[in-house]
């Protein structure tokens, strides 16, 4: 059957919900993993994993007609960054010559990056709800592949702030910038890093093929592959935080561990060292992480649901430390506190907002030296608010931090 009769019949359609159906109860692989709280989130997720895959897969997907479009609101996957936006535009394929142009405000660095994905060119003409996770063997938009990167520190701005940057597989003849892209490439990714949102200019940046085709009315094939492609992105990061979780990070609790192969699985780019682990915390406890910043432009550590969310406090300027509004100890380290109450001891408290558990990251952009350390105490919280400080002389810290590739 033809994409055209898949889509025109319903079948495609009916395929697609299918497919969310079936994501919707996966949550119950996780069992006695997922808490009530979890769960409530949990459906939240899976409504954002589809608003994310229309936006990009049936809004955005025209080849005639490309879009640089922030991610969607509150759809953070991937311990996404409450300072980092992320510009998306999605392709057919690499086979087109592309232009961007912006100008950066006042941001200090931002980073584009060119990937591939495992997407069929003739998903739109089949089925997928029945294959369920094998299906992701042959199709899986969420496992991307960068492979080429353009850092803002290697692009040329004029007075103003003005920037040019060609996207194709051929250099440029005129010596422009650019960001080489493959005959498979499946969109571009712009990584935009703020410091201090509120303080800063934020850029502008617009992308058009260099050939610039007539515009033309949506077709059965477009919508049909973007049916397609948003189910199984869908499913496709429903299965990857799964697996982060019941395969990886829930394994180890309580620890950090950098990984620069997990981390460029799912599109990411080695201009920064990232961290992943979980943490566990009861109501009457708390965990005190402690590590030296390395030198770097910024760093992160957030705390998240078993989503790879943000909490929902992050609004408020809470969940999360970074660089340039954390207090730091007199020696320079860094000290969180993540506890229901503020115990009072200093350094910076995290609320985990009705979380017992959850995911943690701790991210390094545009360092040269390696991660540090991370010294983490769960303690008693009327043991902290009693003895203070003192209180983790009586608990054997857990040490993580550690590379492993």
């Amino acid at each position: 059957m033809s994409a055209e009769q898949r889509l025109l019949s319903g079948q495609a359609w009916d395929d697609f919900c299918e497919q969310v159906r079936q994501v919707g109860h996966m949550v119950d692989q996780f069992g006695d993993d997922a808490d009530s709280l979890d769960k409530v989130e949990w459906y939240r997720f899976v409504t954002r994993l589809m608003r994310n895959g229309f936006e990009r897969y049936v809004e955005n997907c025209e080849p005639e007609r490309p879009r640089l479009r922030d991610a969607p609101w509150r759809q953070g996957i991937n311990f996404q960054s409450p300072d980092q936006d992320h510009l998306l535009t999605e392709f057919p394929d690499g086979t087109h010559d592309y232009r961007i142009t912006g100008n950066r405000g006042t941001l200090p660095y931002f980073v584009m990056a060119a990937w591939t994905a495992r997407q069929p060119a003739d998903a739109g003409a089949r089925d997928w709800a029945h294959r369920g996770t094998q299906g992701l063997e042959e199709f899986d938009p969420a496992m991307l592949r960068t492979t080429s990167f353009l850092q803002s520190d290697a692009i040329r701005f004029d007075a103003k702030g003005n920037f040019e940057v060609i996207v194709s597989q051929e250099k440029p003849a005129d010596g422009k910038d650019w960001l080489p892209i493959t005959a498979d490439c499946v969109g571009l990714l712009v990584r935009t890093v703020y410091h201090e949102r509120d303080k800063t200019v934020p850029p502008t940046m617009t992308i058009e093929r260099i050939d610039r085709p007539a515009p033309r009315p949506a077709d059965a094939d477009l919508i049909a592959g973007g049916l397609a492609k948003a189910g199984q992105m869908t499913l496709a990061y429903a299965e990857l935080v799964r697996s982060w979780w019941q395969d990886n990070l829930g394994k180890r609790p309580n620890r950090i561990r950098f990984s620069r192969a997990v981390y460029l699985s799912n599109g990411g780019v080695p201009d920064r060292h990232h961290g992943f682990g979980t943490w566990q915390c009861g109501p009457d406890e708390a965990l005190v992480l402690s590590f030296m910043p390395v030198a770097c432009d910024y760093w992160i550590f957030q705390l998240c649901n078993i989503w790879q969310e943000n909490l929902d406090n992050y609004e408020d300027g809470q969940g999360y430390i970074q660089k340039y509004t954390a207090r730091y100890e007199p020696d320079g380290s860094i000290r969180i506190v993540i506890a229901a109450q503020d115990p009072g001891i200093g350094g910076n408290h995290i609320d985990p907002f009705g979380h017992a558990h959850g995911g943690m990251s701790l991210r390094f952009i545009k360092t040269a030296g390696d991660p540090p350390p991370v010294t983490l105490h769960r303690v008693p919280l009327a043991a902290l608010r009693e003895k203070g400080l003192a209180a983790l002389e009586d608990i054997e810290p857990i040490v993580s931090g550690e590379i492993t590739d």
